[in-house]
């Protein structure tokens, strides 16, 4: 059988016109056949390949069609939760007294709120924004019990009385709520009892802290310690806001921001979250307690002696019968 040889051109004449000079139709054909068939079989694999890209971008459509939608769906259900949330105090203040605001400003009660008699720097909204904050995260609405003023109720007399003893303002028994909800307990760093003091500091301020015996968890003798604590805070820092933060963060710690950022006042300090919050904490702890039914806690909670003092009027009164035995239990604790 002869071979016929066709050079490189010719084939490719062939490719695009479909016909080649000089060449006979009886060499042609065979050559025509093969392209043709091989033409047709990579048309083909090329449309079995095709097929399985199509395919696969119809998988990944499908999956950024699904993640879009969770993600919209999710977008659409934070913007519902934002739009149902009180944007203020002002606003949950007035939704809660269904009162219309025309008759009143609500500036003048910020304006009052204090800790310790040191008010609030006015004319900051960043300062005003995360004090309404503060406010709806301690209202009834949020938290969803009375059991701050049910321990206001049973240990506030024991406290306030030791407080006054010492010449500590009165807004420092919310300390105790804040620091463990008036309830004994260590914390993972080893703070423990109802003031939460650090082993150290307890022994600094003359209470026993051994394996058999722990008196951080003795309501009165911490109560002591506690106000002798906060007195020196108080000779070291002449600020009760700084006071109060110090007892949170410590002395030494409090120093050195104060040292680094050049200032002495609280509420324009950089800070660790949990101590820029305290100090807004307490002034909410005292709102809630002494103000209840502002805040949405029931009329019982109104009736709470947190803002009365112990000596004028004794939840526990020794001289009751029907108390004095829960009275002398409390002094002994």
């Amino acid at each position: 059988m002869r071979t016929t040889k066709i050079h490189k051109n010719t084939i490719t004449e062939f490719i695009k016109n479909g016909k080649t000079e000089g060449t006979p139709d009886k060499e042609i054909r065979p050559i025509r056949f093969r392209f043709l068939k091989k033409f047709h079989n990579y048309l083909i694999i090329r449309s079995i390949f095709c097929t399985f890209d199509l395919n696969k971008e119809l998988k990944m459509i499908k999956k950024h069609l699904i993640t879009c939608s969770v993600i919209f769906g999710l977008l659409l259900l934070v913007k519902i939760f934002i739009y149902s949330t009180p944007t203020s105090f002002e606003t949950y203040f007035w939704q809660s007294k269904g009162s219309p605001k025309d008759n009143f400003s609500i500036e003048p009660y910020f304006n009052s709120l204090n800790f310790a008699n040191e008010p609030l720097p006015l004319g900051d909204p960043r300062i005003k924004q995360k004090m309404n904050s503060t406010l709806i995260a301690h209202s009834y609405e949020a938290l969803q019990t009375s059991k701050l003023h049910r321990q206001a109720e049973k240990w506030f007399p024991i406290i306030e009385p030791i407080l006054k003893q010492y010449g500590i303002p009165e807004d420092f028994k919310y300390v105790p709520l804040v620091e463990s909800g008036l309830r004994w307990g260590t914390s993972i760093k080893g703070a423990s009892g109802y003031w939460q003091f650090m082993p150290q500091t307890a022994r600094d301020f003359g209470l026993k802290v051994t394996n058999e015996l722990d008196e951080r968890n003795n309501i009165r003798k911490s109560s002591i310690a506690a106000a002798k604590y906060i007195k020196s805070l108080y000779r070291e820092f002449n600020s009760w806001t700084l006071v109060a933060a110090a007892y949170n963060i410590g002395e030494g710690g409090l120093k050195r921001q104060m040292l680094k950022q050049s200032q002495d006042d609280y509420f324009k300090m950089k800070l660790n979250k949990e101590t820029a919050s305290y100090v807004y904490k307490l002034i909410s702890i005292k709102e809630i307690i002494e103000n209840p039914t502002r805040y949405g806690y029931h009329n019982r909670a109104s009736r709470l002696l947190a803002n009365s003092n112990a000596e004028s009027n004794p939840i526990f009164d020794p001289n009751n019968r029907r108390n004095k035995a829960n009275y002398i239990q409390i002094l002994k604790n």
